[in-house]
């Protein structure tokens, strides 16, 4: 059946035609309405649930009866999308499918530079033409330029040209000229505005972005913006975009416009903030993950996902920001740090460059925790890098009431051990909606330490408590009841969830480990631990290595680091020799595929368990929770005992 059909979103209100046949998700993207798609809509996650009142629909999925329950199929419940619209349709959205504006985490660690930036201004007065000095316009300024500032070898950027006559005459012969690196005049204004000289650094992250506006006369931060990436409406993950952009040329453009754009809105809001024009900007530094960095060059990220992960250039590059339709200065530049590899991306070489690992004397450890969960290990001899796949279950991804760190979502839980009841905090002190990260790693903790699991991370059906029961032929424990939500929905953790989140942590423990093991040290000789992102600065340390999600690190070694990434990109903005430094930091990690290492299998397996199989990775932890109420699981022995542990 061609042709179109009338789609009306409410509460939205919005409406408009689409093609007969679309999904109801590509629908909403198409009309802007905010819907929650963590997979990319594959069926897989089941957080796009919308409520059909009106109109014709394709049948009920598979994937739909694993998400909804038959009481929400007959109410008009679907996963928009898995459902087709075939007729004119209503479609209600409910709050609880909708991105609620998300915790974004923009504060780092502060780390000194040395205020060098590659963009200099210089105000010069020369004496105009005359019959006895007929020299061209651009001769007599370079001239100048290079008698009185040493500057030589300068060339011209052929839009400076285009306007240099008229600037010259209406400075009345006084301009300030804006030169990058030394060797390219990138603007002349008329009159004395060396004072005004700015640079804007980002951190491209899969999830949200994080702007900085610098003063680069003085290395001061005048303001910050930040927002979530405008290309999750294509896929909320990595790969789910890299898909996208693997359609064609189209999709890449589209991916490529959307991470412009949502540059460009946050080069408007910190400018706003500061009273900056945006003209004022003559350098942007950029860092992300590789696909991150790949889309927002435009560069087709296809072999990325593909063995043997190979990106198209690893090296830094600079782009004229009109190439790109960065709005800063049109002739100004878009720096982007170096990538270590296929899944070590530029925010990596950040994140290094802003916690100086790689001038310690000591032994530190950086993870930088999500979908790709990154780790570096080394110091100023020489590190070694891995991208541990620990997927987006701290996003929210497959866990029955997993969100992101939005308002309402449950931040912090407590169990007690005597009564099994928990205690939450909320992002905005909300009514809960949902569970993100870090309370999914306190929940795991608090069930382990509260023997309401076991080590295998099975939920115990002979624990005395009405919060641990049975649902759906699957066990749980209830977190929140229904009168307590603000959806009116139980929030619950299920063997599931914690299937999932073994998974996750036992990827992060497998790819320590192995390094470790490459390296020949234990967590023994790591003196320096450093935990970054937005997810990192929320989880509670001492539950992360409860649940085996990192070695035992001795609790005073961690440091917190916040939004380390954001802070490498200011640095290199400020800084030539960051820069410097940041293109040699990709020559000094060795990057390990986790995969290739001949122990990966067992390594993993034997991390999946709580905190791991071999008990004795784990000293002091499994002493304070045998103290408790440690159930170690039947096959614990007899499994460790197969593999050789």
């Amino acid at each position: 059946m061609a042709g179109t059909v009338n789609v009306l979103f409410q509460p939205d209100g919005r409406r408009g035609k689409v093609k007969r046949g679309e999904t109801i998700l590509e629908a909403a993207r198409k009309l802007g309405i905010d819907i929650t798609s963590i997979c990319g809509g594959k069926g897989f996650c089941g957080k796009c649930r919308v409520i059909v009142t009106e109109g014709v629909v394709s049948p009920v999925t598979e994937a739909e009866r694993k998400h909804l329950t038959r009481e929400e199929l007959e109410s008009g419940y679907r996963l928009a999308c898995m459902a087709e619209i075939k007729t004119d349709v209503v479609i209600v959205v409910p709050d609880e499918s909708r991105r609620s504006k998300q915790r974004l985490q923009v504060e780092g660690v502060k780390t000194p530079v040395k205020l060098q930036p590659l963009v200099t201004k210089v105000t010069l007065t020369m004496p105009p033409p005359s019959l006895n000095d007929q020299r061209d316009d651009a001769s007599r300024l370079l001239s100048v330029l290079q008698s009185q500032h040493g500057l030589k070898e300068v060339r011209f950027k052929y839009g400076v040209l285009k306007k240099l006559p008229d600037t010259l005459r209406s400075g009345k012969w006084t301009v300030t000229v804006t030169v990058w690196d030394g060797r390219e005049i990138i603007d002349v204004e008329a009159g004395e505005t060396a004072d005004r000289m700015y640079g804007f650094a980002v951190d491209v992250g899969t999830t949200k972005m994080a702007g900085y506006l610098l003063d680069l006369n003085s290395g001061k931060l005048l303001s910050v913006s930040s927002l979530m990436n405008p290309q999750i409406p294509f896929g909320e993950d990595v790969i789910t975009r890299i898909t996208y952009a693997m359609k064609g040329a189209e999709a890449l453009k589209n991916l490529q416009e959307a991470v412009v754009g949502g540059l460009n809105k946050l080069i408007t809001d910190a400018c706003k903030k500061a009273h900056v024009s945006p003209d004022e900007i003559y350098e942007v530094t950029v860092v992300g993950n590789t696909a991150m960095h790949h889309l927002f060059l435009g560069l087709n990220p296809k072999f990325l996902s593909i063995s043997p992960y190979t990106p198209v250039v690893a090296e830094p590059v600079n782009v004229e920001a009109s190439k790109l339709g960065v709005r800063i200065n049109q002739r100004g530049n878009v720096h982007v740090l170096p990538v270590i590899a296929g899944f070590v991306g530029a925010d990596t070489v950040a994140d290094i460059l802003a916690t100086e690992m790689y001038k310690s004397e000591e032994t530190c450890f950086l993870i930088d925790i999500g979908t790709n969960t990154e780790i570096v290990i080394g110091n100023k001899n020489g590190m070694m890098a891995a991208s541990c796949a620990s997927g987006p279950a701290f996003e929210g991804a497959f866990i029955k009431h997993g969100m992101r760190a939005a308002t309402g979502a449950i931040e912090r839980v407590w169990i007690d051990e005597d009564t099994l009841e928990p205690k939450y905090l909320t992002i905005d002190d909300a009514r809960p909606r949902g569970i993100c990260g870090s309370a999914i790693v306190d929940i795991v903790a608090e069930m382990l330490k509260a023997g309401i699991i076991d080590t295998s991370g099975r939920i115990r059906d002979d624990v005395d408590s009405p919060r641990v029961r049975e649902s759906s032929g699957m066990m749980e424990y209830v977190i929140a009841w229904g009168d307590e939500t603000a959806t009116g929905r139980e929030i619950t953790i299920t063997q599931s969830d914690i299937r999932e989140i073994q998974k996750a942590k036992s990827a992060m423990f497998t790819g320590a480990s192995i390094l470790m093991k490459r390296l020949r040290i234990t967590p023994e000789d790591i003196t320096r631990v450093f935990i970054a992102g937005a997810f990192g600065t929320y989880i509670d340390p001492l539950n992360a290595i409860t649940i085996g999600m990192l070695p035992e690190f001795p609790l005073e070694t961690i440091k917190q680091v916040g939004n380390a990434a954001g802070t490498g990109a200011r640095m290199a903005l400020l800084s030539r020799e960051a820069r410097q430094t940041a293109r040699k930091l990709r020559r000094m990690v060795r990057y390990v595929e986790l995969a290739a290492d001949p122990d990966f299998k067992k390594e993993y397996l034997a991390a999946l368990y709580l905190p791991h199989l071999d008990l004795n990775r784990f000293p002091k932890t499994v002493e304070k929770l045998r103290e408790r109420r440690l159930h170690v699981a039947p096959e614990h022995k007899k499994l460790a005992k197969t593999l050789g542990i």
